[in-house]
């Protein structure tokens, strides 16, 4: 019997350490979200940085400018105690496909450190948001939908322009 109790509690331990927190999934899929993107950014070429299908879009350099604004917009309101400042964010935007890459990276590499050092108690924290209060779980729910959001639609400018986009990367 007592052998039986405690392979139970082995096979039990090495079920619940295979299970995550929500941020450790979370910072897992920012990492493999990063890498998707910018193989993305890579996949276009640099002088068609500025295509985009329609008039009333953003081109491909803006999107991923966007992903980077919302990024560092989100993570540094709700996950850290510094003010974000739209206006220097506006300043000297990366002009180069390289400068928009490396700024990119940075932005994710920011949100990364930021949830990496915040407690996981304080995902349950409410906060204002421009759509009602929301937890900060959900915050990290929208970080991860906006770049999927945005990265669909990059998906579709490389396939308008004959690009084969690199591989999902998923979980």
């Amino acid at each position: 019997m007592s052998r039986l109790l405690i392979i139970i509690f082995i096979i039990s331990g090495n079920i619940m350490a295979q299970q995550t927190t929500p941020k450790e999934a979370f910072l897992k899929k920012w990492n493999n979200s990063k890498l998707y993107l910018l193989e993305i950014a890579e996949s276009m070429p640099e002088d068609m940085y500025d295509f985009k299908p329609t008039e009333r879009e953003m081109n491909f350099k803006d999107q991923l400018l966007h992903i980077r604004g919302n990024m560092l917009w989100l993570g540094t309101t709700y996950f850290s105690s510094e003010t974000f400042d739209r206006d220097k964010l506006r300043e000297n935007p990366p002009q180069t496909k390289v400068k928009a890459i490396k700024a990119l990276t940075q932005a994710f590499d920011f949100v990364y450190e930021k949830i990496k050092n915040t407690d996981p108690a304080d995902f349950k924290t409410e906060v204002d948001f421009f759509a009602g209060k929301k937890s900060k779980l959900q915050i990290l729910n929208l970080l991860q939908d906006h770049v999927t959001h945005h990265r669909g639609q990059l998906i579709v400018y490389l396939n308008l322009n004959e690009i084969k986009p690199p591989k999902y990367v998923g979980w």
